[in-house]
């Protein structure tokens, strides 16, 4: 086994570790308190590198999952871990029945499915992480996977047509160009494809050769009829055309959504001497509980009691801070870890902190770890410039820790005495951005498609049209689709031809037929009604659609007056005028745990600009997802607590409303101002309580998806609305 680095030694080389692995070696269960920052990845990696298993590491949230796998990535080019597998089991940001599913993580769940499936967990060192909702959803039967595939091959028959239906099911939408994971795009026989997630083959180089699995990226077929020809990889920047591959896999998402009663579970696959550790048990009981409460429908849900069964009926261990075990007979380990002290907001002052600790070398021993070359070579300048005795003592690394902490040194009894001795130095893991409090958000942010053909414009949405499909013309109305015809030109009397072309044959009420020539293909659109079922035909020739059209047009009419008159009063009638900042929002913003951005603060002077303004501020604020528009709301929000005013967040989904919901509540922990939500998730007790302490002033900000439009909600003093993803409601909503 090769040797652990000075560092890595110190905490596995440590006779708690020890005791602890031991422990799960002869099939005991281990509970470890004192757990501090991101030590429980590290023990999780030093028990499946002793003990040569997999190791299924349970974490409450789903951050905490991906903390967990920056950790042990960083650690994966060490010698002694390189040969260990660090994996993520993610889980589903969607309820039961729901088809809207992000198809990375999709793609990653299956992924270690199918591994499991295989037997690829048995006898391979390893940690896989999973939060406890993540397996708490169930999860295909290995059977079963087939149907989340598309396998698409050079030379099979697949028609441009059922290619598209396919990926317009799964998540994917229609673009002129691709340019971002779900794109597709097509002109003439050719179709550029850029997936989300799946797998790739290369064609053979030689006749004899054989295929060799590779990695998926943009992708370019070309057709013949309904065959396709060839498949290539794109550069997405010049779009042009790179190796030929002999046959592409898909992720996609199959009908009726991702969890049902007939799914299995993870922990029903993995091999008998896979071992769960628990992060934080009454933490994960929580969450798990909690996940479970709001959900409105079950299937495919193992409830958190059977979860919990599933991990501690096998040897495992629970990794705590303060939290006991509740099982009697499991063997209690101290470890002797505490966390990192609180270093100087000031940088100068952080390194004459760091340094203190440094200059006793006997006891303590100081390893920094910097994410970038460039944050290392800037502080050893800053140590040499400001404690040139004490540089040589601290050791400047390349590395990534979330969270730094101390390992203390470790005591033994002697032999003659009961007295205990230390032993050894203790380590202070300090991340660069924990010491200089420059945190930065590294998040794995992926891209959720929204389903539907959204983005498909009027003759795009033709050539997804098949025959059955029910279509509108501008001129007669619905109508159902029944083919193409090709029909050939006759005489006229004055010895020219008319009428030869393609046609679109459509069927209206009473078996009337129409043929459409095909270049009047702008005056048919698919039907994407509401009407549940089938659509009434309309009459040819009937009075009926017109009519409707009118009422529609006064309609719009209608509407469009209505929202002149709201944006005049608006215009005419004065905003509220907030105050500068207060020594308050200063301490409040101060606490922002992250560096802002250029864009970040424009956009934050902007707003506050606005609500220092006698007219009602109407800003849009824009920015690609973990661009940090959540915190330029927060800070506003704030600025109109603080004035008595109250506060309303207008989200699409019941997911975003709960992120907001904790977001909102921690930056305003330390604060007098109440936040709550308004969504599915809450129950119809809860729902009518906030609601009565919204009307009577008892709740400052309430953050909700379209519940918040009801008639039934009232506000005290409603001082700020903020819709997020404002693209996603419509015009009357917002105004």
């Amino acid at each position: 086994m090769p040797p652990l680095p000075p560092w890595h030694e110190t905490v596995a080389g440590g006779t708690a570790v020890r005791a602890f692995t031991d422990a799960l070696a002869a099939g005991e269960c281990a509970v470890a308190t004192g757990v501090r920052g991101a030590l429980s990845p590290l023990l999780a990696a030093e028990l499946a590198r002793t003990l040569n298993r997999t190791v299924l590491l349970v974490v409450a949230h789903l951050d905490e999952a991906d903390d967990a796998l920056d950790d042990l990535e960083a650690l994966a080019d060490e010698p002694h871990w390189g040969h260990l597998a660090f994996e993520r089991f993610g889980a589903l940001e969607v309820l039961p029945g729901e088809t809207a599913v992000n198809l990375e993580l999709l793609a990653e769940r299956l992924a270690v499915v199918e591994q499991a499936a295989k037997g690829r967990y048995e006898n391979r060192p390893g940690v896989l992480i999973a939060p406890v909702q993540a397996l708490m959803q169930g999860v295909p039967a290995p059977d079963t996977l087939d149907q989340f595939n598309l396998t698409l091959r050079v030379g099979h028959t697949l028609s441009p047509g059922q290619l598209f239906e396919w990926l317009d099911r799964a998540g994917y939408s229609r673009q002129d160009a691709i340019e971002q994971p779900g794109d597709f795009a097509t002109r003439g026989g050719i179709v550029d494809l850029y997936p989300v997630a799946g797998r790739a083959m290369l064609a053979p180089t030689t006749p004899k050769g054989s295929a060799t699995p590779t990695t998926i990226s943009p992708l370019r077929l070309d057709y013949f009829g309904d065959e396709i020809e060839s498949i290539h990889r794109v550069d997405p920047d010049t779009m042009g055309s790179g190796e030929a591959l002999l046959s592409v896999g898909l992720i996609g998402t199959p009908e009726g959504g991702v969890s049902n009663d007939d799914d299995v579970h993870l922990l029903d696959l993995l091999p008998a001497d896979a071992i769960p550790v628990l992060h934080e048990t009454s933490e994960l009981t929580e969450q798990a509980r909690g996940y479970f409460e709001r959900l409105t429908r079950s299937d495919g849900i193992a409830p958190p009691r059977a979860v919990f069964k599933a991990l501690t009926d096998r040897p495992h261990a629970e990794l705590n801070a303060y939290s006991a075990s509740s099982n009697p007979r499991a063997i209690k380990i101290d470890l002797p870890v505490s966390a990192l002290p609180t270093f100087d907001q000031d940088a100068k002052l952080a390194i004459a902190d760091l340094a203190e600790i440094a200059t006793d070398t006997q006891t303590n021993r100081v390893v920094v770890l910097c994410r970038q070359p460039t944050e290392g070579q800037r502080l050893r300048e800053l140590l040499l410039e400001l404690t040139p005795k004490v540089a040589k003592h601290i050791d400047v690394r390349d590395g990534v820790l979330n969270r730094g902490f101390v390992w203390g040194a470790e005591t033994q009894s002697t032999r003659t005495t009961s007295a205990k001795k230390r032993t050894g130095q203790s380590l202070y893991l300090v991340p660069y951005h924990e010491l200089f409090h420059r945190y930065e958000t590294r998040r794995r942010v992926r891209r959720v498609i929204s389903q539907g053909s959204a983005g498909v414009g009027k003759s795009d949405a033709f050539l997804d049209l098949n025959v059955g499909d029910y279509v509108v013309h501008v001129d007669h109305g619905i109508a159902k689709f029944t083919g193409l015809k090709t029909m050939r030109a006759r005489k006229t009397a004055d010895g020219s031809s008319t009428g030869g072309g393609e046609y679109l044959a459509l069927q209206f009420a009473d078996q009337v037929k129409l043929n459409v020539p095909a270049g009047q293909i702008d005056l048919i659109q698919k039907y994407v009604g509401g009407f549940q079922g089938r659509p009434p035909l309309s009459k040819l020739g009937g009075r009926k659609w017109k009519k409707q059209k009118e009422s529609v047009a006064d309609s719009v009419k209608d509407l469009a007056a209505q929202l002149l008159r709201v944006q005049a009063a608006r215009e005419t009638q004065p905003g509220i005028r907030y105050p500068a900042d207060t020594a308050w929002q200063k301490e409040f913003e101060a606490e922002f745990p992250f560096d802002e951005t250029e864009d970040q603060i424009a956009a934050i002077a902007a707003v506050k600009a606005d609500m220092a303004d006698d007219s009602p501020m109407d800003r849009l604020i824009c920015g690609d997802v973990g661009f940090g528009k959540t915190e330029v709301a927060i800070r506003a929000a704030f600025k109109a607590c603080e004035f008595g005013k109250q506060v309303a967040v207008l989200v699409p989904t019941t997911v975003l409303a709960e992120q907001h919901e904790r977001n909102f509540s921690r930056r305003f922990a330390d604060y007098p101002f109440n936040v709550a939500a308004l969504s599915r998730f809450r129950t119809p007790a809860q729902a009518k309580e906030t609601l009565k302490k919204l009307a009577m002033g008892g709740v400052d900000v309430v953050i909700g998806t379209h519940r918040l439009l009801s008639k039934d909600v009232a506000f005290a003093d409603l001082g700020l609305v903020v819709i997020d993803e404002e693209q996603r409601f419509g015009v009357e909503h917002k105004n």
